[in-house]
């Protein structure tokens, strides 16, 4: 399912796209790959994100996103204002999150992206976890 699947090219072209400007580690919290990087590189950030994911939601316009967005927000703790979540294609059964947290010292900025699925069982979500994180070499 995920060796030949789109979910695996998007997280190869993505992690190429941020090579030498993202350093990628393992956030267990919310089973997503973790960067954290100055302000300074938010524009360069932010035009990768967009290239990348179909959708973005701020505080106010999740509440009017799809179901399976509104409930993957609640699980990350909601978004509070100046965060972002970005998905893309959320209709599918697999699809790509990308969590955006400025931190409050207003110099930093948390990345977080991940999978994000339903429907999978236990082994069809481990191996799908297994071949994300593989991808970032983690």
């Amino acid at each position: 399912m995920w060796a030949n699947g789109e979910l695996k090219r998007l997280s190869e072209a993505f992690l190429e796209e941020t090579q030498g400007l993202l350093t990628w580690s393992w956030d267990d919290p919310l089973s997503a790959v973790l960067a954290q990087f100055s302000v300074d590189d938010k524009d360069k950030v932010l035009e990768i994100l967009g290239r990348f994911m179909g959708a973005k939601w701020d505080a106010l316009e999740v509440k009017n996103a799809p179901e399976i967005v509104r409930q993957l927000a609640k699980e990350m703790g909601g978004i509070r204002s100046g965060q972002l979540l970005f998905t893309t294609d959320a209709g599918k059964r697999i699809f790509i999150f990308g969590a955006w947290w400025p931190w409050q010292d207003g110099q930093t900025i948390s990345l977080r992206i991940g999978p994000h699925w339903t429907g999978l069982s236990d082994s069809e979500s481990d191996d799908l976890m297994a071949s994300f994180k593989a991808c970032f070499g983690l």
